[in-house]
């Protein structure tokens, strides 16, 4: 698969938080997520691991019982049922990649 960059097909996730599925294969998917400045990510875990990377910004990541000040340039690898939340400390853009395919995730 493959897509070629554009500003359209954004969804609102949560409150200041907008995702996008950029690609998917059989069995990851990769997502693009904005989050705008003071941004709240709640506690919560999935089935999925999830591995990310900070292309802008800065956030406060909690993986389970740690929190990381998250800056640009700086990634992650969340096991799949560990809690996790996030908070935007200033406008961010993530990029992550789920395995296997998060299903609610596709267009």
């Amino acid at each position: 698969m493959f897509r070629k960059h554009d500003a359209s097909g954004y969804t609102k996730a949560l409150d200041k938080i907008t995702r996008k599925t950029l690609v998917h294969g059989d069995r990851t998917l990769m997502t693009e997520f904005r989050l705008e400045r003071g941004a709240v990510l709640p506690k919560h875990k999935h089935p999925h691991e999830q591995t990310g990377y900070l292309v802008a910004g800065r956030m406060d990541l909690t993986i389970g019982d740690e929190t990381h000040a998250v800056s640009a340039g700086d990634s992650w690898c969340i096991p799949g049922y560990m809690e996790h939340s996030a908070a935007a400390r200033e406008d961010a853009v993530a990029i992550e990649v789920f395995c296997p395919v998060r299903e609610d995730y596709l267009t």
